[in-house]
């Protein structure tokens, strides 16, 4: 707890279901009028073990939707938050004082500032960002696992489409498993969501429906231009992440 003795502003940045006991080590440490933050992509079960652990201090948990797949300090850069989007979500009778300060310490960063209730944030990052890690964690664990494909193969023919699935799945290990375990109902409901879907398209490739698949391929399309167009990401084939 030496490093966080007589600082204003304390930012966890380890994997969610290490929280509540990295805040409990550091709790006798904190000056008054301290406040207490985190970067964890999970924010209703880190709000609460956060506050259980740290009474009487200011706790706003937020989520600076910015990264890559690598983790720890040394995969950071300058300019990792640049327009990128922070979701900042303060608990209930949260001091607006203590969430100005923590939103102008991210928006000196390069970041925009967007407010949420942590239960609608699980939710919207099950479906912009839990879902696709999982997916992709479970495709490659397929293609590795099929026996009528080899591993060369499915190395060297990479490039069509599973390359970028492999990307996603070399994010740390540990963290995306206490994402799931920690937002686990919202994952799940999405997931059915998802299956739901998967099956209907399953169903259109077997009766040969193609009407429905190019309804589907256009729309989703679409979606992708309106990203790039946002900012959010590039036309690059490498997702934009080069720096």
């Amino acid at each position: 707890g030496v490093a966080v003795i007589d600082a204003d502003l304390v930012i966890l940045c380890v994997p969610v279901g290490a929280m509540g006991r990295v805040a409990g080590d550091i709790a006798a440490d904190l000056a008054a009028g301290v406040v207490v933050s985190d970067v964890g992509s999970v924010k209703g079960q880190v709000l609460v073990e956060l506050t259980a652990a740290l009474p009487g201090i200011a706790v706003i948990p937020a989520h600076p939707v910015a990264g890559t797949e690598k983790s720890g300090p040394d995969a950071g850069f300058a300019s990792l938050f640049a327009g990128r989007w922070c979701i900042v979500t303060p608990p209930p009778g949260a001091d607006p004082v203590a969430v100005e300060r923590l939103s102008e310490f991210w928006r000196r960063l390069g970041a925009t500032v967007e407010m949420m209730d942590a239960a609608h944030h699980d939710l919207v990052l099950a479906v912009t960002s839990h879902l696709p890690h999982l997916i992709a964690y479970s495709i490659v664990g397929t293609a590795s696992d099929m026996e009528t494909v080899t591993r060369s193969e499915v190395i060297k023919y990479s490039a069509g489409g599973f390359r970028d699935f492999t990307r996603i799945a070399a994010s740390d290990p540990v963290m995306w498993r206490d994402v799931f375990l920690t937002n686990k109902d919202a994952v799940l409901e999405v997931l059915q969501r998802f299956t739901e879907d998967l099956t209907a398209l399953q169903r259109a490739i077997r009766w040969g429906d193609g009407d429905a698949l190019e309804t589907l391929f256009t729309r989703t399309r679409a979606i992708r231009r309106t990203i790039v167009d946002a900012g959010q990401d590039t036309d690059a084939d490498d997702f934009g992440r080069k720096h």
